[in-house]
């Protein structure tokens, strides 16, 4: 069993940054695809950003140039660098795991999820 810990939401106001980490004590970390996602009452989780175990990353065009997916495989820990945040980034981020090479962008690919942290953007 995989355990996904998500930690560092929060209140930010628009514009501002604010980093998520997600730890994975234990398990093969630096070999699965890590994700984020993020879901907003009444939608489905939406994808934000996957980072590969060689390092390869890709980003929904909503965050494209202001989200950063990192991962240190040493703390067993993948990170979410939001900057130039907008109140429609307001949700619960959850970190997944993909354990399959062939990992991408839709929710249902991801094996492991993470229990969600709230981000909440003011205007």
């Amino acid at each position: 069993q995989v355990q996904l810990v998500e930690s560092g939401g929060g209140l930010v106001q628009s514009g501002g940054s604010l980093e998520l980490s997600c730890a994975c004590p234990g398990g093969m970390f630096s070999t699965y695809t890590m994700g984020w996602f993020r879901q907003t009452p009444g939608k489905e989780r939406e994808f934000l950003a996957t980072i590969r175990w060689n390092g390869g990353t890709n980003y929904a065009g909503s965050v494209k140039g202001r989200f950063t997916i990192s991962r240190d495989n040493a703390k067993n820990t993948v990170y979410l660098q939001m900057n130039n945040t907008k109140p429609e980034d307001t949700g619960v981020y959850y970190c997944a795991a993909g354990l399959a090479p062939a990992v991408g962008i839709t929710a249902r690919q991801y094996d492991y999820w993470g229990q969600g942290t709230q981000v909440t953007v003011s205007s």
